[in-house]
């Protein structure tokens, strides 16, 4: 009996045991957005040898017209998810083939092929990724408001407020039991920056892993959110006077054999606990940061959030909590890269609406680029960056992130780096991402009609 065989039948009777009867067979578009087929359980050993077929024109990014051959997603076994808050339901990741070929234009795949190229190098690349949301309702005339039951969350600093948090505790502990029980090692809860904003952190993994749970969570809180009648959003910024969502990556380099963490270095006589293969990380990740940002920040909405400036935050709190200079210093949330302990990196920069697979591919990929070139990032930045002038940091030679997507994407297009860390999906990206562009440019905004209208 091959490996594949016995662990089919292995999970087989697990269904049995865990009354399985569906599956969900997921992958993502070139978004991040999940698309799925329910399949009867039975089905099993056809969806891991040949997969679920999907028509590749009507998913976004996925290079492909109507003559184009099917698209089948064949599920990864080591992703069997029941779904905690639908019995009877278990999801498998997948990848994408056509013609019995792995889909260059999958994001899962693509990943794939660059945590391959990490690993023939020795590495392992473990990361952890913090998802904000927001839980918001729907108003007939279009517009949102915030989901808050009790009529409590009205802070202008919520952050951690009990009050904000309680209304929420039904919701969230459904959520946080769901993922406990699939063994995700849940660590903590919070009420964000924002009112009706929060955060639920579970434990690093390997990059694919924490990819794939990324993306089953906010599957899981959408489903959630609807049965207390709300919407989870990922949204990067919702409303204009409050913080906004990041995803904060957390990240190392592991030994592929032992798993020895390769950033830490007790020693660092720079002081803050790196080995010089995690400088030659950094010095990769800020040498390709403005066109990492196009796949970070892959929105036009997110460079609402990424602002420079304490003056102009547009949040109540007084705070955006998302720097905007290309930076990297200590234990300092007004730094792009920060270094909260030794051997451990946070980019605060990362938007809770990229797409987790190709931000890690990117990232990855530019990372590499550092280590491969010997990149030294310089000496790390103190103080508090919200505060510095744009004149003091150009003095010091420090640039800021792009200010808008079409900035971001001029500068993916001119790193060739960061592009090939996309693969053909670079290419898929840019003209999407454009198209999104120049439809909002030709879009007149009520801040519009209401500066200009009777202006002259």
């Amino acid at each position: 009996m091959s490996q594949n065989s016995a662990r089919i039948t292995a999970l087989l009777g697990q269904f049995e045991a865990d009354g399985i009867s569906y599956l969900l067979i997921q992958f993502v578009d070139i978004h991040g957005a999940a698309k799925v087929k329910l399949v009867p359980a039975r089905t099993l050993p056809s969806m891991v040898e040949s997969g679920a077929g999907f028509a590749g024109a009507a998913v976004w990014g996925a290079g492909q017209g109507p003559h184009s051959h099917d698209l089948n997603a064949r599920v990864d076994l080591d992703t069997y998810t029941p779904l905690p808050y639908e019995p009877g339901i278990a999801r498998f990741a997948s990848d994408l083939y056509v013609d019995g070929e792995p889909h260059p234009f999958c994001p899962r795949v693509n990943l794939r092929r660059i945590l391959e190229r990490a690993k023939s190098l020795g590495f392992t690349f473990n990361v952890g990724i913090e998802p904000e949301f927001f839980l918001v309702t729907k108003n007939a005339d279009g517009t949102i408001s915030g989901w808050d039951p009790a009529n409590v969350d009205d802070l202008a600093k919520p952050c951690y407020d009990f009050k904000g948090m309680s209304a929420a505790l039904d919701f969230l502990r459904s959520l946080n039991d769901g993922l406990d029980a699939l063994g995700w090692d849940v660590y903590q809860v919070d009420h964000e920056d924002a009112n009706y904003q929060y955060e639920i952190n579970f434990k690093y993994a390997e990059a694919l892993t924490t990819a794939d749970r990324l993306t089953f969570f906010r599957m899981m809180a959408g489903q959630v959110a609807q049965r207390v009648g709300a919407v989870a959003t990922f949204m990067a910024k919702p409303f204009a006077n409050r913080t906004g969502s990041g995803a904060h990556m957390h990240y190392h380099i592991a030994d592929a054999r032992t798993g020895k963490n390769l950033f830490l270095d007790e020693s660092d006589e720079r002081g803050l606990g790196l080995s010089k293969l995690g400088y030659q990380f950094l010095g990769g990740v800020l040498k390709h940061a403005p066109a990492l940002c196009a796949v970070t920040s892959p929105t036009v909405n997110c460079y609402k959030r990424l602002q420079l400036g304490a003056a102009l935050t547009g949040s109540r709190s007084g705070f955006t909590w998302v720097p905007a200079f290309i930076t990297y210093g200590d234990n300092n949330r007004t730094q792009m890269l920060r270094i909260p302990e030794g051997g451990h990196v946070e980019d605060r920069t990362v938007s809770s609406a990229c797409n987790p697979y190709l931000a890690i591919a990117a990232y990855l990929a530019a990372g590499l680029d550092g280590i491969a070139n010997d990149l030294d990032p310089g000496e790390p930045n103190l103080g508090n960056l919200y505060e510095a002038s744009l004149a003091s940091m150009a003095e010091r030679g420090i640039k800021t992130l792009p200010q808008s997507l079409t900035e971001a994407l001029d500068h993916l297009e001119a790193d060739a780096v960061v592009r090939e860390g996309l693969g053909p999906i670079a290419g898929e990206f840019l003209r999407l991402k454009r198209d999104e562009w120049r439809e909002y440019h030709a879009q007149v905004e009520a801040w519009e009609l209401r500066r200009y209208l009777t202006a002259l």
